[in-house]
C-alpha cells in the first residue's frame, strides 16, 4: 500500500471490491505527495463504470463564485480590465468542490463497506509522519516556492514549504501535520466538517483578507452534482466524458470531425503514418475547430444553456469537418451555430468484476492561487480563471457560477446487446492539453495497435497560443484562429517541415518543457474468450513519476 501512495499519478487495478475507496485514498494521498497539482482546496470529476449495470455515471465536483462576486466589482471595485482574470487574483478562487466530491464518491458509487475516516488514514499518515518527494514533484515544487513565500507571508501558514522559504528537494522527508488535522476532520465529519466551522472560517479569512468576496454561505450552499455523462460513438466505440461545464466535449467533437473525415473517404489511417504531418495535421484541425465551439459555448449549465446535444449532432460535424483543408491549415476558423444544425492529477481504477472509476483532481495552475488557509494545509485553487470577461459571453463571469472546467476524465466502452462493456477507463492531465490528450490516446488504441504503455509513451502535439502571446500556454486558450503547434521531442524534423509548409507554426519541447503535453493513465479491460477472464492491462505516462500497479 505504501508503494501505491508514494507514487504521483496512478493506474490501479484492484482484486477487491474496494474500487471507490480506493479512488478517495489516492486523492488524498496525492494532495500529499503532490500539492501543486491537486488537492482537497480545489475541484474533481469521476465518471464511474457499474459493471453490473453496464453503464457509465458521472460527478460533477466543481464549485461556483461567490454570490456577490459581478462583472461590475470586477471592473469596477478590482480594477481588472481584459479578457480574463488574473491566474493571481483572488477572486479568482471559486468554492472548492473537491472534499464534497470525496464524500460523495464514496456515498454514490462505494458499496458502503469502509467509512471515509477509515479511508482517509494512509493520506493522514504521509503528512503526519512523512513521505519522500519525488523528482518532477520537487521540480514543480521548487519553481513555485518564491510565490508561495511571497503570497503567505510570515505570520501565515506556510504548510507546503520548509522554514516558509524553500521547497523540499527530491527525497526530502515532507510532512503536512495541518494538512492531517483538516482530513481527520473530514474523516470524522464529513462535508460539514469542511465547509463550515474552523476549516470554513480559515477558507474565508483566507480570501476576504486579500479582498475577496467569498463566504461562509458560498461554502455551505455548494453541492457535488450527479450527471449524465456525454458520450460519441466512435467506430466500435463509444467514448464518455463529463458535459459541460467540463470541456470533455471537445474530444467527442474533434473524434466526430475524424470520423467524418474517414467516412468522406478524405482520410485513411491504414495508409496514414502516426505523427507524420498529414496525421498531425488532420488532428491539429479537428482539434482548432472543436475548440472555436467549446470555448464559446461551454459554460455553466445551470447558468446558460449549453447546445450540447446540437454540438454533438453528426449532421452538424461532418459539416464542420468540411473547414478542414488537408493541405493547407485552415487561417479562418471560428465558432459555428450548432442551433442551426439538425497540472491536475488523475487516476483510474478498475476492480474484478470489471467496475471502474476514472477520477480526476486538480488546483488548475499549479499550487492554484498560491494561498494557504491557515492552519488547514489547504491550498486554495484559481480555477475561476476560465472565466471570459466578456460581458454576454456564455462563459462571462457571473455570481454562483461555475466556470468553464478543463479537468475531465474519460472511458472508453463497446456495445453489448444488455448495454456497454468497459474498453478502457483513462485520462490526461494538462488544462487544455486534456482533450486533446484523449483523441491522440484514442486513436493510437484505435487505429495504431497501441497498447496501453505504448498509447501514453507516443510522442504528442499541443495546440495553443504562441509562446510570444504571453497568455501562459497550455493554461490559456482563447485564440484558436492564430494557435500554434507545441510537438514532443520525438516527432520527426521531416514531420515538422511537412506541417510548416502547410502553414502550421511548430514549437519542439524538451526535458521538463514537456509537462505541456500532459500525463496519462490508461487501464484497458477485455474478456478472454476462451476462459472467462478478465484480463486488465494498465500503463502509466513515462511525464509524470507514475506507475500501473496490480493489487
Amino acid at each position: 500500500m505504501l508503494l501505491l501512495l508514494l507514487v504521483s499519478i496512478c493506474s490501479f487495478y484492484i482484486c477487491e471490491s474496494f474500487l471507490i475507496s480506493q479512488i478517495v485514498d489516492l486523492a488524498a494521498a496525492l494532495n500529499v505527495t503532490e500539492p501543486g497539482s491537486t488537492g482537497i482546496g480545489g475541484d474533481a470529476f469521476c465518471l464511474f463504470y457499474d459493471a453490473k449495470a453496464r453503464t457509465v455515471k458521472g460527478l460533477n465536483g466543481s464549485g461556483r463564485t461567490p454570490a456577490a462576486l459581478t462583472m461590475d466589482h470586477i471592473r469596477h471595485q478590482a480594477n481588472i480590465s481584459g479578457s480574463e482574470l488574473p491566474s493571481t487574483s483572488v477572486h479568482a478562487i471559486t468554492v472548492p468542490g473537491a472534499a464534497a466530491a470525496w464524500v460523495d464518491t464514496v456515498q454514490q458509487f462505494g458499496s458502503g463497506n469502509v467509512d471515509l475516516a477509515t479511508i482517509l488514514l494512509p493520506a493522514i499518515d504521509l503528512a503526519e509522519n512523512g513521505f519522500p518527494v519525488s523528482h518532477i514533484s520537487a521540480h514543480g515544487w521548487n519553481r513555485e516556492a518564491k510565490q508561495l513565500a511571497e503570497t503567505n507571508p510570515d505570520g501565515g501558514d506556510n504548510a507546503w514549504l520548509i522554514d516558509n522559504s524553500r521547497a523540499p528537494v527530491e527525497g526530502e522527508v515532507m510532512t503536512v501535520p495541518s494538512l492531517a488535522e483538516t482530513f481527520k476532520v473530514l474523516g470524522a465529519e464529513g462535508k460539514k466538517g469542511f465547509y463550515e466551522g474552523r476549516i470554513g472560517e480559515s477558507i474565508v479569512q483566507a480570501i476576504q483578507s486579500r479582498g475577496g468576496l467569498m463566504t461562509l454561505e458560498d461554502l455551505k450552499s455548494h453541492s457535488s452534482e450527479l450527471i449524465q455523462p456525454i458520450s460519441i460513438d466512435y467506430h466500435d466505440w463509444t467514448v464518455w466524458e463529463i458535459p459541460p461545464n467540463g470541456q470533455g466535449i471537445t474530444a467527442l467533437i474533434a473524434l466526430g470531425i475524424i470520423e467524418a473525415l474517414e467516412e468522406s473517404g478524405q482520410v485513411d489511417f491504414a495508409k496514414i503514418e502516426h505523427n507524420s504531418a498529414d496525421y498531425i495535421h488532420i488532428v491539429t484541425e479537428a482539434l482548432r475547430i472543436a475548440f472555436a465551439d467549446t470555448r464559446y459555448y461551454v459554460t455553466d449549465p445551470q447558468v446558460e444553456p449549453v447546445p450540447t446535444e446540437a454540438l454533438l449532432n453528426k449532421v452538424y460535424l461532418r459539416e464542420r469537418a468540411k473547414l478542414v483543408q488537408l493541405a493547407k491549415r485552415n487561417d479562418e476558423i471560428h465558432r459555428g451555430y450548432p442551433e442551426q444544425a439538425g497540472n491536475t492529477v488523475y487516476f483510474s481504477v478498475v476492480d474484478e468484476q470489471g467496475n471502474a472509476c476514472s477520477f480526476i483532481n486538480s488546483t488548475y495552475m499549479h499550487f492554484g492561487s498560491h494561498i494557504i488557509a491557515d492552519n488547514t494545509g489547504v491550498v486554495l485553487h484559481n480555477r475561476g480563471c476560465n472565466f471570459v470577461l466578456i460581458e454576454d459571453h456564455p462563459n462571462c463571469l457571473g455570481p454562483s457560477k461555475r466556470p468553464y472546467h478543463t479537468i475531465i476524465p474519460s472511458m472508453v466502452t463497446r456495445k453489448v446487446n444488455n448495454g456497454h462493456e468497459l474498453e478502457a477507463c483513462f485520462g490526461v492531465m494538462g488544462a487544455f492539453m486534456q482533450p486533446q490528450g484523449h483523441v491522440q490516446v484514442v486513436l493510437n488504441m484505435k487505429h495504431y495497435g497501441s497498447n496501453p504503455q505504448h498509447a501514453l509513451d507516443l510522442a504528442r502535439i499541443c495546440v495553443a497560443p504562441p509562446k510570444s502571446s504571453g497568455s501562459g500556454g497550455a493554461y490559456s486558450f482563447t485564440d484558436v484562429e492564430h494557435s500554434v503547434i507545441y510537438v514532443e521531442e520525438g516527432v520527426t524534423q521531416e514531420a515538422i517541415a511537412g506541417l510548416e509548409a502547410k502553414g502550421h507554426i511548430c514549437y519542439q519541447l524538451q526535458n521538463h518543457a514537456r509537462s505541456m503535453f500532459g500525463r496519462g493513465q490508461i487501464i484497458r479491460s477485455k474478456i478472454d474468450a476462451r476462459t472467462g477472464h478478465r484480463v486488465l492491462a494498465a500503463g502509466s505516462d513515462p511525464r509524470g513519476d507514475g506507475q500501473a500497479i496490480g493489487w
